[in-house]
């Protein structure tokens, strides 16, 4: 006799939750209202064996509001003396318009990637515990670098850019010093 079972769903979100390895959407909202879905990876194979969020802890979570990222601070215990990096990449947007002596107007989307390394002293190991702070970050490129970055149908256009940049999207990483790719991710919202 065949029979199936279903594993209860709570268990199997517990066994999610306790693996070494695990994606975590999670729903945030920026300054208009919009809810991105924002997504958080955690692979403690790419840390000291025996790291573990400290009790009350867990990975980063980051907001946008207007043109600033900002991402939480977290404690991780079980990393003996062994320090992290933390970076913050943000891609920004905006819509250049490109006129023609004509009066011909054509518009041009744009993207500025900034790379925001966090001060050394975000982190600090303390009782083979990393601390880490809250990071945020708002680098916003010129006027002038997205019109650089504009494309008109050729150099007797003027550009100007239209409006004020978003965040378009953004990559948070914790990454341990002798490891090669991050233990934490957080990257949203890809708009």
């Amino acid at each position: 006799m065949n029979t199936k079972r279903l594993i209860p769903l709570a268990v199997l979100a517990l066994a999610v939750a306790c693996s070494e390895s695990a994606s975590n959407p999670q729903e945030n909202s920026v300054s208009d209202g919009f809810k991105p879905q924002f997504l958080t990876t955690v692979n403690l194979e790419n840390a000291p064996e025996g790291a573990h969020f400290r009790q009350g802890f867990g990975a980063p979570v980051c907001t946008i509001s207007g043109l600033t990222v900002s991402c939480t601070g977290t404690q991780i215990g079980g990393v003996g003396n062994t320090d992290a990096d933390v970076s913050l990449t943000i891609t920004y947007a905006a819509t250049v318009q490109c006129r023609n002596h004509g009066g011909q107007i054509v518009e041009v989307k744009t993207q500025s990637t900034t790379v925001a390394p966090a001060p050394d002293e975000l982190t600090e190991v303390r009782n083979g515990t990393l601390i880490v702070g809250a990071f945020s970050a708002s680098t916003v490129p010129t006027d002038e670098t997205f019109e650089a970055l504009a494309t008109c149908p050729n150099g007797n256009w003027t550009k100007e850019v239209l409006g004020e940049p978003i965040v378009s999207s953004f990559t948070y990483t914790l990454t341990f010093e002798g490891f090669t790719e991050p233990a934490i991710i957080v990257t949203g919202p890809d708009v």
